[in-house]
């Protein structure tokens, strides 16, 4: 049994902390994506905030399409944020240029709330009068939160990763199966085989008199080894191996996964390309069916 210990690129968490005069939000999302792709929206008002925060999420997260955000705002008794009338001018236009863009290849984006354009960089002018060494106390309960944070996404990503990973391991037990089964189907359809070459050995010297009897065991001795799939049984095997230890690796392996799913899949072509037997066919096109699914699946991995 294949111990699992693929990661799912997908995950959420968001976690609400809060200290002396501040209450924050922090969310986090992903999504799949080919490397990591980290985007931040922070205030820009804390000094050392978002370097503390990338080098957080990178201890992490290897691989997605990963947002992080947060939102903090003075609790009551506190100074109310100050909207930079300019800021929000440029917010609003942003937006609407988006709209219109979106709106031009037939999408509809969202509307955005009224929290969430004074979240956007710029419009609201709240650590104006900070002193910095509020600032500053900051940043370790912010860090803090984000670590918890970050910590509950990963535990959903594990959670949904292990999922995955069961899914995977069954489609490779099937491909194991499979093989097997067309190592089977290439034994039984050997006495088959030997008879056509024999037969067409019959037929080639019974219409050439002058035959040269070397070239055509040459010939013969070629098509034999055209139509012999033992390579590419073993290689199936090989791959079964490799997948059967990435998903016990802890870890990225998603493309290293993705990367077999290319290996898998020549064999497979190549087993239904040598076949000349139905039966080895259809095993060779379950084998690409089950394959393709499993490509899928792969797509989610870290």
């Amino acid at each position: 049994m294949v111990n699992i210990a693929t990661v799912s690129m997908t995950g959420f968490a968001s976690r609400h902390g809060g200290t002396e005069g501040w209450d924050w939000d922090w969310d986090i999302r992903s999504v799949n994506g080919k490397g990591l792709d980290l985007r931040l929206r922070l205030p820009d008002w804390i000094a050392g905030l978002e370097q503390a925060v990338r080098a957080e999420a990178g201890g992490v997260i290897r691989r997605g399409n990963v947002t992080i955000s947060l939102k903090i705002v003075r609790t009551a008794g506190g100074e109310a944020p100050r909207v930079n009338a300019q800021g929000l001018a440029a917010a609003l236009a942003a937006i609407a240029q988006a709209t219109e863009a979106a709106g031009r290849q037939g999408i509809e984006l969202a509307r955005p709330s009224a929290v969430d354009v004074l979240a956007m960089r710029g419009v609201t002018e709240q650590g104006a009068d900070i002193a910095e060494d509020e600032a500053a106390r900051l940043l370790p309960a912010l860090m803090d939160d984000l670590g918890a944070a970050l910590t509950e996404f990963d535990a959903m990503r594990r959670a949904e990763g292990q999922a995955i990973g069961q899914v995977i391991a069954a489609q490779v037990d099937r491909i194991a199966d499979l093989t097997e089964a067309a190592a089977a189907a290439a034994e039984a359809r050997r006495p088959a085989a030997e008879q056509a070459l024999k037969d067409n050995l019959a037929r080639i010297l019974a219409g050439a008199t002058e035959a040269d009897a070397d070239r055509v065991a040459q010939e013969l001795a070629l098509l034999a080894v055209k139509s012999d799939v033992a390579e590419e049984l073993d290689r199936l095997r090989a791959h079964v191996a490799a997948a059967r230890g990435h998903l016990a690796d802890t870890g990225a392996v998603g493309r290293k996964l993705d990367f077999l799913m290319q290996e898998f899949l020549r064999e497979a072509n190549t087993l239904c390309s040598k076949s000349g037997h139905a039966a080895l066919t259809a095993i060779g096109l379950d084998l690409k069916h089950v394959i393709d699914q499993m490509r899928e699946q792969v797509q989610n991995v870290e």
